[in-house]
């Protein structure tokens, strides 16, 4: 989600700036490698232009510098993609509630042995806080 709210417009964006104003934002050291590799990987890879990539480091430095950074120290294995699991594992590590992600491979998991609501963009941006 963080990547298509600073890359594109629409409902990502406006669950970002809900989340700005509203709630706590948690990232992990792996998750701050992830959102520091991938703009030049969509870039090379031609799903972005130079100008989207600026905007998007730009956006993850300003949400890396909000957020606060918890330190996973529990593995999770739940997610049918193996590499999602770390966002789990930064949720649990916080105590998140929501995670919000357009990710079908995290929205599609079933029940959770811990306390995680796990929704689209587009349902937090309706949600009630």
């Amino acid at each position: 989600m963080l990547i298509s709210a600073f890359a594109f417009d629409g409902a990502p964006e406006k669950a970002l700036e809900k989340a700005f104003k509203h709630s706590q934002i948690f990232v992990s050291p792996l998750l701050i490698e992830e959102y520091r590799d991938t703009p030049l990987k969509l870039e090379q890879r031609g799903k972005i232009t130079h100008q989207q990539m600026k905007a998007l480091i730009a956006g993850i430095a300003a949400f890396v510098a909000n957020a606060r950074i918890v330190h996973p120290s529990k593995e999770v294995f739940l997610c049918r993609d193996p590499e999602d699991n770390m966002v789990l594992e930064c949720c649990l590590a916080a105590k998140a509630g929501i995670l919000i992600t357009g990710d079908n491979d995290l929205l599609d998991i079933g029940d959770l042995p811990f306390d995680l609501k796990i929704i689209t963009p587009q349902e937090f941006v309706g949600y009630r806080l």
